[in-house]
């Protein structure tokens, strides 16, 4: 998509200028990129009753939200999520821009949880019997599911919902894994999970603002 030129003097509008103002991500922010969806990954998505998926076309962006009950999406193998697309408004813009382009973005909430789960992927809208079976719903087939190829798993840290209180009082869920179990699982053992989540609270107070 072609960028708008700008008259306004503070814009920062390069790469150089950018990252000028802002200080080097850490290791672990930039090691924990992973390509697939591993057994906490999937786990995590399986306690997910809410997303969003992101796509982009020639008539611009758009993101759009999707729940149902927990494990809506499924995540049959390390590679794969499947999506069902439930009864909706028909504007079909998200599913038009995949036909355009298959790069998605999706975004996995869980009540009571900090952080996120973000994952990208190439899409293909099918009509699958099998796959649409597997995502009945009370009694009823979704007219379509969303395949999406992994090609890229994070996590993204709690603090917008401890800024904005989102979840008030609400509980993380039991047996959800830990921020640093997932982390530990993306970087291949190459973090301390216990130590990770014991710190968690001061290091969060410390880098909030």
């Amino acid at each position: 998509m072609d960028v708008q030129p700008t008259t306004d003097p503070f814009a920062v509008t390069t790469h150089e200028a950018l990252q000028a103002l802002y200080a080097a991500p850490s290791e672990t922010v930039m090691n924990k990129v992973t390509d697939r969806l591993e057994a906490k990954t999937r786990a995590f998505i399986a306690a997910s009753p809410f997303c969003l998926l992101a796509t982009s076309g020639p008539r611009g962006p758009h993101v759009t939200p999707r729940g149902d009950a927990p494990g809506f999406v499924l995540a049959p193998d390390e590679k794969t999520l499947v999506l069902p697309d439930r009864r909706g408004n028909n504007r079909l813009d998200g599913y038009r821009d995949i036909i355009d382009n298959p790069a998605v973005a999706f975004l996995f909430l869980v009540p009571g949880a900090g952080e996120t789960l973000r994952v990208h992927g190439q899409a293909r809208i099918s009509t699958d019997p099998a796959f649409r079976e597997l995502c009945i719903a009370e009694e009823k087939l979704p007219t379509t599911v969303l395949i999406t190829t992994v090609t890229e798993v994070y996590l993204q840290c709690p603090k917008a919902f401890i800024r904005s209180s989102l979840w008030g009082e609400r509980k993380r869920p039991e047996g959800l894994p830990s921020m640093g179990q997932l982390l530990a699982e993306h970087l291949r053992g190459g973090l301390d999970a216990a130590a990770y989540d014991r710190d968690g609270p001061a290091r969060l107070r410390a880098t909030l603002y």
